[in-house]
């Protein structure tokens, strides 16, 4: 999968782009683009990088992303399968800050709105009754008129803005945004994606990009506010909170399976990442999914 300065086309009776996309695997690579997003998933389970944020996604998963972050879905391994029956499944809205005119946001009424662009960068992972809220906006707006559609974005806009049922995904800091740092980046996702079960040397992922192994950390620092280690941590983590909530392996089993060499480092390291130890991870996620 080529990189990209990613860019959708703009409807002839719209300002803004929505799309309903329904794909055998999310298949965007690690990308950016100007826009502001909101992004929705409706079907499909994964792991979303977000700037230098890791987790795993599922159905629900609603996220306002601000222009020039750098992000990717990927989903599971499953869904790569050639006799997979899976769909990944999304709603996706592009808008620029001027799609309604250059100072329409800087007008009064309009402040609290003007903030949530500013607070964009760090995107905002959105839960709660404004979740709801939002998610049945989303799947209305294809049923209604073009002039409908613009007043449904601004109430959704206008609600999350008013909203506190949000956490921040990343730092906010900026991030290289080119397509070649998204190139080289994107292969480095790709082989760890690929290898992150195995013991990865950092001569090997340097090797991959054709970068000596100094020159690749600060690289890696530079493009993504992170260690290159502590990146591969966060996979793996992420990788071993979906299988302690599936609940089919034994807490060692999956700490292997998860790349992490012995028990006693995947609990340290899992605490680190979680604050709280695989097996009392896995009690709670199953004592709340069964209430």
């Amino acid at each position: 999968m080529k990189p990209l300065l990613q860019k959708l086309p703009l409807p002839s009776d719209s300002s803004f782009v929505l799309v309903d996309f329904d794909v055998p695997y999310f298949e965007t690579p690690w990308h950016f683009h100007p826009e502001y997003e909101i992004v929705l998933v409706t079907e499909s389970t994964g792991k979303r990088f977000v700037g230098e944020h890791i987790k795993e996604y599922n159905e629900g998963d609603l996220c306002f992303i601000g222009p020039n972050v750098p992000h990717l879905y990927r989903s599971h391994d499953e869904y790569y399968q050639a006799n997979s029956v899976l769909r990944a499944k999304s709603i996706v809205i592009h808008f620029n800050e001027d799609f309604l005119g250059k100072d329409f946001f800087s007008l009064p009424e309009m402040s609290h709105i003007k903030a949530l662009f500013n607070n964009s960068s760090k995107v905002l992972d959105i839960i709660g009754e404004t979740n709801e809220f939002i998610t049945k906006k989303l799947l209305a707006m294809f049923s209604e008129n073009p002039t409908r559609k613009l007043f449904s974005l601004l109430e959704i806009l206008d609600t999350l803005a008013r909203s506190e049922d949000y956490t921040f995904l990343t730092s906010g800091n900026n991030f290289g945004t080119n397509i070649k740092d998204a190139e080289r980046v994107n292969k480095v996702f790709e082989y760890v994606m690929k290898n992150f079960k195995n013991d990865i040397r950092l001569s090997e992922v340097a090797d991959s990009i054709a970068m000596s192994e100094g020159s690749f950390s600060r690289y890696f620092k530079s493009r993504t506010n992170k260690n290159f280690s502590d990146f591969l941590t966060q996979v793996r983590v992420a990788h071993a909170c979906k299988l302690l909530v599936e609940d089919r392996m034994g807490i060692c089993d999956i700490g292997f399976e998860s790349g992490f060499n012995n028990l006693s480092n995947f609990n340290r390291q899992f605490k680190e990442q979680m604050g709280i130890t695989p097996t009392a991870y896995q009690k709670r996620f199953l004592k709340t999914d069964y209430k």
